[in-house]
């Protein structure tokens, strides 16, 4: 079409079938036929089973203008779909996990006219060894139905040539993937989703370029952390986002580089991590993201002295960057620099108020360690707001009511009530229950919550050893199985 052959300029998104469906007034299966039949412009972000579905209002006017539609509108919106549509038909998000799992119904990036898939030929890629050891909890179809969607044929190569010439991009491919990383740097939820559209836009318009699935996997990456996305989505993206880039280009230090990241905050799996971490600062040192994202890796296994030599290296590469300003912070926090870390993270929350990260380090590893619970309340409240998660507010409310009424007890048994009605409500795994028996010194409680946290691959574990309120049970037996499970070094 000839609206594609310039960049595309940031416009009105409409993120599902509900809203797609509002725009013209019928109703989802209409609009979901529109697509099939008659080429309605609808995307999927990659990776995505749950509201990965988006279309463009600009894009959906031009293709309402087009002579046959506009004759035959008023018929085809008065049409009333048959009563049972075939399977074949629905999007991912209509279909349960099982089901995309065991048919490999998802759908790509790119628009619905997209060649077959062959998932048998994914299943036995060895690219998926990044996710162990629980791989099997992630849809196969999720990763699979990525990557292969781009493929020229059945049986795309795992890895290209490496001497095979780079790949040149389109101009207009090139131009999208800088304006997402443009909007990637600002790090805030819309901001970081303005990236995603960016970076989905560059991989349509050039299917074969890298760069946009780095920046796909490193936006994904983030924004869990950044705004309210849960972890279990986010990283499987990231994951296979990172797995096709370093299929298209094996030497591409920020491929190696994100897929490192998605392997150990997603899937437990530091000895990929480290290698891919290593793997990308051997491919280009002077990488200030590579240094930046191994430091963090880093403090997180407890290797606090090679933490802070790397995050130094990072800061030195781009001594701008806020956000490795503010993980030196974190850094030097967790390496016992504590006075250090206040004085930075201080700074940088008065200089740049709307970035997290310097508010979340203040409350975590500064105020809440040394009891300044007025400080970790004010500060924790500042990044509920600013991530946008309404839930997250009301629950700094409720915890500051209870230490004002009860002191630390009472804010400890607040967290535990909390944690143990979203437990009971499906919407907690077991880590953050396990967190607040910790807190309260009920060791067999702590463990119970552990175990089911890591049954159900709960992200949050890559901070077991970490985790100020488990200190307590690094001499158990168990807990030190724990971490081996986990694949964290062991405890001393």
């Amino acid at each position: 079409m000839a609206a594609h052959s310039e960049p595309l300029a940031p416009k009105k998104r409409l993120d599902s079938w509900k809203e797609i469906a509002a725009f013209f007034g019928r109703d989802e299966r209409t609009v979901k036929r529109w697509e099939k039949e008659r080429g309605l412009p609808v995307y999927r972000v990659p990776g995505s089973v749950r509201g990965g579905v988006f279309a463009y209002a600009e894009e959906l006017s031009e293709w309402l203008k087009a002579p046959n539609h506009v004759l035959d509108f008023a018929a085809v919106a008065a049409e009333t779909p048959p009563p049972d549509e075939d399977l074949n038909q629905a999007t991912a998000t209509d279909l349960p996990e099982e089901k995309i799992s065991a048919e490999g119904k998802i759908p790509a990036v790119v628009p619905s006219a997209a060649p077959a898939l062959n998932l048998q030929a994914a299943t036995a890629d060895s690219t998926l060894a990044a996710a162990k050891p629980f791989l099997w909890l992630v849809p196969l179809a999720l990763i699979a139905g990525f990557f292969l969607a781009f493929s020229f044929g059945h049986h795309t190569p795992k890895f290209k040539n490496a001497l095979a010439a780079p790949h040149e991009p389109s101009a207009d491919a090139q131009d999208l993937y800088l304006k997402g990383r443009y909007y990637f740097e600002k790090r805030t939820p819309a901001d970081l989703n303005q990236a995603v559209d960016f970076f989905t836009q560059a991989i349509v318009h050039d299917p074969g370029y890298a760069a946009p699935y780095v920046g796909l996997a490193d936006t994904y990456n983030l924004l869990r952390e950044y705004s309210a996305m849960p972890p279990q989505e986010a990283f499987p993206r990231a994951l296979a986002a990172a797995t096709k880039a370093v299929e298209l280009d094996p030497n591409s230090a920020e491929a190696h580089n994100s897929l490192a990241f998605a392997s150990f905050w997603g899937f437990f799996d530091a000895a990929t991590a480290d290698r891919e971490f290593k793997r990308a600062i051997e491919l280009d040192s002077t990488l200030p993201r590579a240094h930046h994202w191994y430091a963090t890796f880093l403090v997180n296994i407890q290797r606090n002295r090679e933490a802070l030599v790397e995050i130094e290296r990072a800061r030195q590469l781009d001594p701008s960057s806020t956000p490795i300003l503010a993980d030196k912070g974190f850094i030097l926090a967790y390496s016992g620099k504590t006075e250090e870390a206040r004085t930075l993270l201080t700074q940088l929350a008065t200089s740049q108020p709307e970035f997290v990260p310097s508010h979340r380090y203040l409350a975590q590893a500064i105020y809440y360690p040394e009891g300044n619970y007025l400080g970790y309340f004010y500060e924790m409240e500042i990044v509920a707001r600013l991530r946008h998660d309404q839930q997250a507010e009301k629950t700094v409310v409720a915890e500051q009511a209870a230490y004002n009424s009860g002191g630390q007890r009472g804010l400890f048994e607040e967290r535990l009530a909390n944690a143990r009605e979203a437990f009971d409500h499906g919407t907690e795994s077991g880590f953050r229950l396990a967190l607040a028996y910790g807190a309260l010194g009920q060791k067999d409680e702590a463990l119970k919550y552990l175990k089911i946290a890591y049954q159900r691959h709960d992200l949050q574990l890559t901070s077991l050893t970490s985790s100020e309120e488990l200190q307590f049970l690094h001499q158990d037996q168990e807990f030190r199985e724990l971490v081996i499970k986990v694949g964290l070094p062991p405890v001393n």
